[in-house]
């Protein structure tokens, strides 16, 4: 038997309506589509706090090629945007 939790969630109508759609159209049922959602969206949470971890990890390493290409885009973006503000 499968370890399944029935949960009550409110939604607006039009999102209900459009999901009720795609679970017809994908021929699952709506708790399915739900699930899939769920899924995807603490997959993309994870990747997104993986991100940030490995950002704040190079955060502190800096080389110096890097630097000097930084000031030279930085210089051309001010140059390119002085007289749009």
């Amino acid at each position: 038997m499968a370890n399944n939790i029935k949960t009550a969630i409110s939604l607006e109508k039009a999102l209900f309506e459009e999901v009720e759609a795609l679970a017809q159209e994908m021929e699952v049922s709506r708790s399915h589509v739900f699930a899939l959602a769920a899924r995807q969206f603490i997959e993309h949470h994870r990747s997104q706090e993986m991100l940030e971890e490995i950002n704040a990890a190079h955060d502190d390493l800096t080389y110096p090629a890097e630097e000097t290409h930084q000031k030279q885009m930085r210089a051309k973006h001010r140059e390119m945007v002085k007289d749009q503000w």
